[in-house]
């Protein structure tokens, strides 16, 4: 015999049979909703729902910035610090010597080693960097090696060489020149040639021309003397000075020169040399 149901079990029965139907219309809501976004976003963004590995990194491991590229920047131009050379009047007359040998200047004749020095005391300007000067100068194809007669080769402290190329305090210029009281001038003693540092900073007054080519005449006027060359005069008001020609001490209406070899062949004026005070 079966059983009556009461009101109270039929409306549980009821419930039942609801509560399934409701799960399922609300489990197929949030399937949709998921659906949609999926699609409204697109491929989804690995740098932000991907893992680390699947980010695509930035080269130097930077977020990227958002926006227009980066344009380089435009290098401003550097000025170039340049160190002031100072001196004594008076230096220790010990020395430092520029290591290492350059290459042979010249393409022929007879080769003549040399060595570069600077007195300790002088500040601002290396050995080497003298020594560098010296040897652009005398490789220079204007210079004392450039008509294929002689060559020259700069080489170190101990090394045998024809003659030393010092740059020397005012006073130290008047002991290695042995010739009085001077300190304005530079010179050749022997196998000395020493050019004054007060010169090489300063040139002279009324040159009317750069520092730098002050500094070629006087490298190549005082070798020119261990090379067996004198003094010589102007040729002619408007024309180059020879460089044997004193132009520390006057021009005498000739242009400034610094070269020996104008047009290949060596330039020269009549032997002899001006009465011209030397400058206190």
């Amino acid at each position: 015999m079966s059983a009556r149901r009461t009101g109270s079990d039929q409306r549980s029965a009821s419930r039942r049979l609801l509560l399934p139907a409701v799960g399922a219309v609300v489990i197929g809501l949030v399937v949709a909703l998921l659906g949609v976004a999926g699609e409204a976003g697109g491929k989804p963004d690995p740098a932000t729902t991907g893992t680390a590995d699947s980010a695509s990194p930035d080269p130097i491991g930077e977020t990227a910035p958002s926006g227009p590229a980066p344009q380089p920047a435009t290098p401003r131009p550097e000025t170039p610090v340049t160190t002031p050379v100072t001196y004594p009047e008076s230096g220790p007359r010990t020395w430092h010597t520029a290591d290492g040998r350059s290459a042979v200047l010249g393409r022929s004749g007879q080769l003549l080693r040399f060595r570069v020095a600077v007195e300790n005391g002088i500040t601002g300007i290396t050995p080497d960097a003298f020594a560098e000067a010296v040897v652009t100068t005398l490789g220079d194809p204007r210079s004392w090696t450039g008509n294929g007669q002689r060559r020259l080769q700069r080489v170190g402290p101990n090394e045998a060489a024809s003659f030393t190329v010092y740059l020397a305090t005012p006073a130290t210029r008047d002991r290695l020149c042995d010739d009085g009281y001077d300190r304005y001038t530079s010179c050749r003693n022997g196998n000395q040639v020493v050019v004054n540092v007060a010169r090489w900073v300063h040139g002279v007054p009324n040159y009317g021309a750069p520092l730098a080519t002050y500094q070629q005449y006087v490298i190549n006027h005082e070798v020119g003397h261990r090379l067996g060359q004198g003094h010589q005069l102007c040729p002619a008001p408007g024309q180059p000075a020879p460089v044997m020609q004193q132009q520390t001490l006057a021009l005498h209406a000739c242009t400034p020169n610094p070269y020996p070899l104008l047009n290949g062949t060596f330039y020269a004026g009549h032997s002899g040399q001006y009465n011209d005070p030397v400058p206190r």
